[in-house]
């Protein structure tokens, strides 16, 4: 008998994919809202698109057997409200907010793991006094901000002195409330309790800066079971926050791996989060030997998908779509045709600027035609402006990304400039 998975923002690429999963030949997969409505856009309203994903599934036929996504706010937060309504497996909405709310995170994380997270505090961004009150925190420069709710890297900065709280407050103010008033809509779903009410959607946060070799543990939760199955490396572009390549395996030493993992599951345990997909974020201090988490978000990362593909046989999003349907994930590991695989970020630091030329679709086949395998995607069109690219950090602009395999990481950072050397990209009304 058939089942249906509905997976919110399900574009075609992903569609051919899932296809290659295991165990999906009864399975028949439905795009619940578009890519355009929830991924590609600043603008969220949450609620009209929770009505328009019930009407798409009060219409429908057959049974509502899972629904999924892969993709960060405002997906993973709609997942457990829609899950709970159909009656689906997923995890509840207050086990998401422990990852996804900062601040109600940072504070679970403190009953838990204390040794392995910075001093933090939520912050008013439209207080004047915010800057003495994380001072009042014991926080001093350098310090980190960020939203207490946001998704990718967007509206993070560090923050070395008073000009530089003073730049950061002025991006947050302008920016925030396009995640931070539906952000309070999700919220409003949820049984909170009252001093994690108090910091509203629009609310920040500070901690002490953290660093080291920085890497990603994917892992899900099955009936109680916490199962981390991957360690990604984050590498980043030398002396800035922007990320450079993710590079599957990891190579940080197997005793890190494994305490990570150790951590991962009793952090997982703690919160409660069941029946869903995660991975948490990491940084390793090899002068102190200590690791810091850093951040959990309640989902696969969609940028490894290809990565697993290419290393261990599928993508990862075996790993969402089996639990959606209420089953253990049969995730291989080591079953695919490469030994290690990356995905590169082509990145420009340039405060924003006008796209004056992209490569052709042609140019970017014979592109990728340089390395068997691989795969490009271009994130800008001729003449748009950089400052139009949704879900960028505050550093840089991600142009284009491209996927690869090989058999030992040197070969893929040869590989990578190879493939680079045949797209051409150029930029005018340069704002340094």
């Amino acid at each position: 008998m058939t089942k249906n998975v509905f997976v919110i923002g399900l574009n075609d690429h992903n569609a051919e994919r899932l296809k290659r999963l295991r165990g999906v030949e009864d399975v028949e997969f439905h795009q619940l809202l578009t890519p355009a409505q929830v991924s590609d856009t600043q603008d969220f309203d949450i609620p009209a698109m929770l009505d328009e994903a019930r009407g798409t599934l009060d219409a429908f036929g057959g049974s509502i057997d899972a629904i999924v996504g892969y993709i960060d706010f405002p997906v993973s937060t709609m997942l457990p409200i829609l899950c709970r309504e159909y009656g689906t497996k997923q995890t509840s909405l207050e086990a998401l907010l422990k990852c996804e709310h900062k601040f109600w995170s940072r504070s679970v994380m403190r009953e838990a793991i204390p040794d392995h997270i910075p001093k933090f505090t939520a912050f008013d961004p439209f207080d004047d006094d915010a800057l003495s009150k994380i001072g009042e925190a014991d926080l001093r420069f350098p310090f980190f901000v960020k939203p207490i709710k946001s998704s990718g890297s967007r509206l993070g900065f560090r923050i070395d002195s008073p000009e530089d709280f003073d730049f950061a407050i002025e991006k947050l103010r302008a920016e925030i409330r396009t995640i931070g008033e539906p952000f309070d809509h999700v919220l409003a779903q949820a049984d909170l309790p009252e001093d994690i009410r108090a910091v509203e959607g629009h609310y920040c946060m500070a901690e002490q800066v953290i660093g080291g070799r920085q890497c990603t543990v994917e892992g899900y939760v099955h009936d109680g079971n916490v199962v981390p199955y991957g360690t990604v490396d984050s590498i980043r572009y030398p002396q800035v926050l922007s990320f450079f390549y993710y590079l599957y395996p990891s190579t940080l030493p197997a005793r890190v791996q494994q305490k990570m993992w150790e951590i991962t599951r009793t952090i997982m345990g703690h919160i409660g989060y069941d029946n869903a997909g995660f991975n948490i974020e990491y940084y390793w201090d090899e002068v102190q030997d200590r690791i810091w988490l850093l951040e959990i978000n309640t989902r696969i990362a969609q940028s490894h998908c290809d990565l697993f593909e290419m290393v261990d046989g599928v993508s990862h999003q075996q790993v969402t779509i089996d639990l959606g349907l209420g089953r253990a994930p049969d995730m291989p590991r080591g079953e695919g045709p490469e030994s290690v695989a990356a995905e590169f970020f082509y990145r420009v630091f340039f405060r924003d600027a006008r796209v004056a030329r992209i490569p052709s679709a042609a140019e970017v086949q014979v592109a990728a035609e340089t390395v068997e395998g691989a795969r490009i995607v271009s994130y800008v069109s001729k003449n748009m402006m950089l400052s139009e690219l949704p879900e960028q950090d505050a550093y840089s602009y991600a142009v284009a990304s491209v996927w690869m395999g090989a058999g030992k990481q040197s070969k893929l950072l040869w590989n990578y400039e190879q493939v680079m050397k045949k797209l051409n990209y150029e930029f005018a009304d340069i704002v340094e």
